[in-house]
This record gives structure tokens, sequence and C-alpha cells, in this order.
């Protein structure tokens, strides 16, 4: 953002000495040498350019914004002055004049993607999400090449809950290395992470942590790393190497090593020890919903069940503080408690679907549904580990295949007998481009899809796999919703639906009845998988998922937790949980928080009904 000057072809040898301080680097001599310069004479746009960069790269930021200032009135139409002014503007906090001098930077030159870029950094720290992303796709636009505004642009989309516009912006992320600008290389490894790359972000932050080993903040990011891919010991060296350089005191820093060392002790079982290290350190910020799901996290393994309620309100409140910024219809009063885009197929509707050829059972994916935190990455695992099956990590494909046809005619998604042969060949060849893209394919063994909100899109599903097997993960309604209230969802809708007990209830209710409508109206091929018989008789369980998919040999499937210990990452919130035999422990946690579910109780009594389950056990 800032411009560049050429002094070599001035005679004088001030300005030759000027030329020699800049190219080594010297900024402090080119202040002294460029003041001198301008004493002697009127000022000179160069010059007062010079010492403005001068200051600039000093981190003396008043004196570059008053130099700044001089050279828009000296030259007033030249857009790259203007752009630095707003700049350095911003670095001191004024916020508005930095904001009119981009805009002022735009209008004199509006093909120069610069200042759009800062334009929409400000956006950002001042959490105007969307018109950030807006800004900095336009300034993508201008410039495609850029991996800092493809970087900037992709965290923007993700502010915005357009993860696969952050994708499509970062696909080419492994051309860039080395960034040579470690800020910028670690903001990309978190987007990365973000979006369920692991191993990316890990090679990005290794990297930064071997080229500077006093890197405080990449060290303690890798550790968090290594914590999400089960690497606890490699974790823990980083944050002692950390504590070592004894910049722990620093309150930034001891911030983050506390937070870090309480998830390693939450990892390692000693709750007591996380959460007094949790209330010790505090928030990191008034927007730190993570500190107090974390709390929350650790007061509930020490059964301070009131204690972890009220971290979870705290959490919750934050949560919808911040994402209500971006998506403000989903937490209007009278949104819906689970505001998603539905797709409703009567039966009338449904009898006037043409005929159409689709894929037979062996050539269908697997389906794996259920409202979340139902047990569905369990038994995604399980059938991962099974050499004839294939899975990946939660995916909103069918979302983004309703998206499309949305584009083309939102029509369509209220009358699906409108696709033809055509449309549904082209909708699973895209469904198959975006697996592709995620996994590499063994086409000997069946994809294994695992989303548990697929379960409101049925309509699509059977539109084009009309063979596919269905799983559907059923667990007792009120474990469910207490799992999803006490998540650090990233979902602006999941984030929306579990703003209380009462609405998560409400969620769930309208969920399963979406489900059970359309089950019904279609007749699709699906098992019930009930969590608490697969951890009650876990090979008898196994067996029948085998028998249903039609699998010879279930035994694989019982080395689930070691194959997902084999897997390192797993971006579910359930990753911890997985690497672990099945147990007991999600059985009955919901009568801990009794007191809380008893205005929930009555929301969700229908579906307590429906599956089988109590009001006081889960039998």
């Amino acid at each position: 953002t800032r411009a560049a000057f050429f002094l070599d072809d001035m005679t004088d040898s001030n300005i030759h000495a000027i030329s020699a301080a800049m190219r080594s680097g010297d900024w402090a001599s080119v202040e002294r040498l460029a003041r001198a310069q301008l004493s002697e004479a009127a000022p000179r746009e160069d010059m007062l350019a010079t010492l403005a960069i001068s200051l600039h790269l000093q981190h003396k930021p008043l004196e570059a914004v008053e130099t700044y200032a001089r050279l828009t009135m000296v030259a007033p139409g030249d857009s790259v002055h203007w752009n630095n002014y707003a700049t350095a503007l911003r670095e001191t906090g004024a916020i508005e004049k930095a904001e009119a001098a981009y805009r002022e930077s735009i209008r004199l030159n509006p093909g120069n993607s610069g200042p759009r870029v800062g334009l929409g950094l400000l956006m950002l720290a001042r959490q105007d999400y969307a018109d950030a992303r807006e800004m900095l796709l336009d300034a993508f636009e201008l410039d495609r090449e850029l991996p800092q505004i493809r970087i900037h642009a992709a965290r923007a989309c993700t502010r915005c809950q357009d993860f696969h516009g952050a994708e499509d912006l970062l696909r080419p992320w492994r051309q860039w290395i080395p960034l040579n600008d470690p800020p910028l290389q670690s903001e990309l490894a978190h987007i990365l992470l973000l979006l369920g790359d692991a191993s990316g972000p890990q090679l990005l932050v290794e990297d930064l942590v071997r080229t500077n080993q006093a890197d405080v903040a990449a060290k303690l990011y890798l550790a968090t790393i290594y914590e999400r891919v089960n690497r606890l010991d490699d974790a823990e060296a980083l944050v002692a190497s950390v504590v070592g350089m004894g910049l722990a005191a620093n309150n930034a820093t001891g911030h983050e090593v506390n937070h870090v060392l309480a998830t390693l002790m939450l990892r390692r079982g000693d709750a007591t020890a996380a959460r007094s290290l949790l209330e010790q350190s505090g928030s990191h910020s008034e927007q730190d919903a993570s500190h107090y799901f974390k709390l929350a996290e650790a007061c509930d393994k020490l059964a301070a069940y009131d204690a972890a309620m009220q971290a979870l309100v705290k959490a919750h409140a934050l949560q919808v503080a911040e994402s209500s910024k971006t998506s403000p219809q989903d937490f209007a009063p009278t949104a819906p408690a689970l505001p998603a885009s539905l797709i409703e197929v009567s039966a009338d509707a449904y009898r006037s679907w043409p005929d159409l050829n689709a894929p037979d059972t062996a050539h269908s994916p697997v389906f794996i549904l259920g409202f979340p935190r139902s047990g569905t990455t369990l038994l995604e695992q399980m059938l991962d580990a099974h050499p004839g099956l294939q899975s990946m990590d939660e995916n909103p494909f069918f979302n983004r295949l309703a998206d499309t046809l949305r584009r083309h005619d939102p029509a369509v998604l209220t009358d699906l007998a409108v696709l033809r042969q055509f449309d549904c060949d082209e909708l699973r060849k895209r469904y198959l481009v975006m697996v592709s893209e995620k996994i590499r394919r063994r086409w000997d063994a069946r994809l294994v899809d695992k989303n548990p909100l697929n379960m409101l899109w049925l309509p699509l599903i059977y539109r084009l796999y009309p063979a596919a097997r269905h799983v559907l993960a059923i667990r007792h309604p009120c474990d469910v919703i207490l799992s999803c209230y006490m998540q650090n969802f990233r979902s602006s809708i999941l984030i929306a639906s579990s703003a209380t007990l009462e609405r998560l209830a409400r969620a769930y209710v309208e969920a399963m009845r979406v489900w059970l409508r359309h089950v019904e109206v279609f007749q699709p091929n699906v098992l019930v998988s009930r969590y608490e018989d697969l951890v009650e008789d876990t090979e008898a369980q196994t067996r029948r998922i085998a028998a249903f998919l039609e699998l010879e040999d279930a035994s694989p499937m019982l080395g689930f937790d070691q194959h997902a210990r084999d897997k390192g990452y797993i971006a579910t919130p359930s990753y911890s949980q997985v690497i672990e035999p099945v147990n007991r422990k999600g059985m009955n946690r919901w009568l801990r928080y009794r007191k809380a579910f008893e205005p929930v109780l009555p929301i969700v009594e229908p579906m307590l009904r429906h599956w089988g389950y109590s009001s006081d056990t889960t039998s």
C-alpha cells in the first residue's frame, strides 16, 4: 500500500545519499536526510513521500499521518497518496477519516486494488463483515493474482459463512509458498483450518516456527493445531518452550498460553486445573465466546452444573451478538428455530415426478444423517474403517447443489418435477466433482456422506439417488439438545438454533418432523441406528449396520477408534471423542441439567414418544 519512489536520476548528492539509505533499509537516515532536503527548498512531492514512508516504516504513525496529509494537499489528484494517508490513519485508529481517504483514493483511480484492500480490512476490523466481503471481492476482481488479496477476501467470506467462496479463493495456495509475510501466512493457516484442512495449516505454521524460533504466536498456534490432530505431547512441548522463553507473563501471550494449557489439561483429564486456569485468565476480549464454552466444559466434568450452565448462557449471548451482524434475519424475533431454506414435497407433488434413470444402490452414496450430536461422527468413523467404504469430513454438498438450482431458477426448489434426466445427471456430476475436491476417491469403495442436516435435503437427495441407503442416527433428544448447546458451532444456522435450550428443542422437533414427513412420502431405504443400542452392544449393532449395507464382514468397523487416531484430523466437534473406544459417557447427561430442561420437555415430548424415550431415562 506504500508508493515506491526512485530518486537515482537526481544529481544532488543528498538525494543519492537518501537513495543509498533506502536501499539498505536505514529509514532513520532517510528521515534525517529528507528533513534536511525539505528545509532547504519548497516542499517537493517526491521528498515529502520519502519522508512519509520513512516515518511509517519506523512506526511513527502520528508524524506519518501529518506528512501524508501534506502530500494530499500538494498533490490532491494522486490516488497513491490518498491510499497511503488512509492506511496511516487506519493504523492510528482514525477510522472515519481513513474510510473517507480510501474512498477518495478509489474515486481517483477505480482500477487500483490497493485502496479497496485497505478499506476492506478496515471494515473487517470494525466487524462490518458483509461490506468487507464485497469490497475485498471487488479488489480480487481487479487483481486476481495477488495472494494477499485472495487471503483477505477469503477471511471476509468465512466471516459471512461463505465457506465455499473462501475455498475457491484459496484453491491455489500451495503455489504461493513461501509468502515471506508471517502474519499473512498465519492468516492463511487459520482460514484453511477453519475450512477443514489440517495438513496445510500444520505445514504453514511449522514453517513459521522453523524460520523464527522466537515467534511466540506461531508456536502457540502450532500447539493448537497439534492438539486438533491429537499430537498432545508435541503440543505440550511447544507450550513449555514458550513458557521457558519467559514471555508468558505478557498479558496477551499469557492469556493464550493459559487457554492452550487448559485445553490440553482437559484432554488429559485434569478438569480441576483447567477450570482454575480459565477462571484465573479470564476471557481474551468482550467477544471471546470460546473461553466460556471451554469453561463450561471444565465445569461439566467437575459436576459443577450450575456454573457450566451460566458459562454456556454467556457463551451463546456472545455468539448471537457476533453472528447477528452478518445474518440478522436468522436472529430476528420472528425467525424460525431452524432458519434453513427447506424443500417441502407433498405426496401429490411426488406423484408428478417423471421416472428417470438413476444409479443403483451399489453406485449411490451411503448417507448418514440425524440431528447434530446424535452420534453421526461415530457411525461415520465406523463405516470409514471398513475397506469397502470411504467417508470424508462433513460438507454441505446438497446445500451447494440447492444454491446452484436457486441461482438458475428459484422456482425449481419448489417443484423438483421440472428436473429432467440431463439436469439430474449434471447435478450428480457436480456432486462427484465436489467430493473429489475433498478426498482422493477410491472408486472400488462406496462413498459415505455424513452430514447430519442432510436430513433436511431428503427430497433433493432422493431425486438424485433414489436407491441410496440411509443410516439415521437417533439419540435421546434431550442428550442431543444438551450436547448441541455445549458446542461452539461455526455455522450461523446452528448458532441461531442453539441460542437457547428452548430454541434448540424447537429446531430439533422441526427437523424431525420434516424428515418424518418426507420419509412417509418417499419411503427411502433407512436404517435407524439408536446411539444407546450402539453403546450397549456394539458388536451386534455393527453386524446389523453391515447387513443393511450388504457388507459381508463387520469386524473392521470395530476398530474405528484406532482408524480415527490414524486419520489425525477430524473436522467435527467430537474429534476428541471418536478416537476413544465406545463408552457410556454421553448417555443420560441431560439429567444432570434437569432443572434447566423443565421448559424443554413439553416441546420435545412428541419426539420422545415417537422414538420411544422417556423424560426420566433413556429407556
